[in-house]
């Protein structure tokens, strides 16, 4: 790619930027969204890697989770996109609501570039009858900042927990699944990799469904799952080959009926990294350890699967005590910084 920044960083935006609509056919301005994603990700990122070129584009596209959606970017004066933002339109649930994911490349931010994108996003989601704004920063970060500028309305903290895995004995692990097999008599186990099998989907819909009783922001719709959503709108990334799925399940042996899930993914481009998925137990079995049991069994499959793996990021809300507590006993530690969701009526942005 040609030098699209100058050389000493200086910001320098074209005198009248005008956002330019991203095509999914253009793959060169496709490489420069990347580029100010991952600019902005080694900038205010200090836990995690970037996500891999591969998964950047499918969440660019849609095409892991199916609702419409749009990219628009600032071109600099090398015609180079330096600052996008993806408007994700939610088509079952929140239909008043968009979604806005906004980067600007480091060296471009302080010049007018996010607040010109957020109006044009703001423009865009009126556009499609959306009266609400949500987006998602990093506390403290140059996002966070923002965020709090242009007036918008912190509505969820979520805590990010990281575990180190080579700090976890195994004979702990070993410890804590037998303590919840003893509390979890009359469930067993079932794991696979990659995308929910058919026979499991409408289950599997029936858990993440329980997840909808977890902290989420006021006014923002839970999810509501069936069998035909999972098969059709979930795992697009695992079967492009993006990133790689393990999952273990909770069967309530009496029934027959899924009660728990743990799930985690994993980037073959980084793989020492894991990312906690979802987690849920459904209501009528709680109280039984499910939650415990099937985390401390993707443990030790894991440490057979990946071996490579040093360690696995979640986040939780704050006040989901259940599930800190379970990840405080799997060694999970806090690690800064969280993450902080906002919202702004689409009429309030300037």
């Amino acid at each position: 790619m040609s030098e699209p920044f100058p050389p000493n960083g200086s910001p320098r935006l074209s005198s009248t930027p005008r956002p330019l609509q991203w095509e999914p056919a253009d793959t060169v301005t496709a490489s420069a969204l990347y580029e100010v994603s991952r600019a902005a990700h080694l900038t205010d990122e200090p836990v995690e890697p970037p996500e891999s070129p591969g998964t950047h584009r499918s969440l660019l596209t849609g095409d892991w989770e199916g609702a419409p959606g749009e990219v628009w970017y600032l071109p600099g004066e090398s015609g180079v996109a330096v600052a996008y933002y993806r408007l994700d339109l939610p088509d079952l649930e929140n239909l008043d609501r968009a979604f806005v994911y906004l980067f600007t490349h480091p060296a471009r931010r302080r010049q007018g570039a996010g607040r010109a994108l957020l109006r044009h996003a703001a423009e865009r989601a009126a556009a499609h009858g959306r009266m609400m704004l949500d987006g998602v920063t990093l506390e403290d970060s140059a996002g966070d900042a923002f965020a709090r500028s242009v007036g918008a309305t912190l509505s969820l903290e979520e805590a990010r927990r990281v575990q180190e895995l080579r700090e976890i004995p195994p004979e702990r692990i070993v410890e804590l699944r037998a303590g919840a097999e003893r509390k979890a008599a009359g469930y067993s186990l079932v794991t696979w990799t990659g995308p929910v099998p058919d026979d499991y989907a409408a289950g599997f819909a029936e858990v993440v469904n329980a997840f909808a009783d977890a902290p989420h922001p006021e006014g923002v719709q839970p999810e509501a799952w069936d069998a035909d959503r999972v098969r059709q709108r979930m795992g697009m990334l695992l079967r492009a080959g993006h990133l790689r799925g393990y999952s273990v399940a909770g069967m309530c042996d009496a029934t027959g009926e899924m009660a728990a899930i743990t799930e985690v993914t994993i980037d073959p481009e980084a793989p020492e990294w894991g990312y906690q998925q979802l987690t849920a137990v459904t209501r009528p079995h709680r109280g039984h350890r499910l939650g415990l049991l099937v985390k401390s069994a993707m443990l030790q499959w894991l440490a057979e699967a990946e071996p490579r793996l040093a360690r696995i990021s979640t986040g939780n809300g704050v006040g989901n005590d259940h599930m800190i507590a379970v990840n405080e006993a799997l060694g999970y530690r806090l690690a800064r910084p969280g993450y902080r969701f906002y919202e702004i009526p689409v009429s309030d942005v300037k």
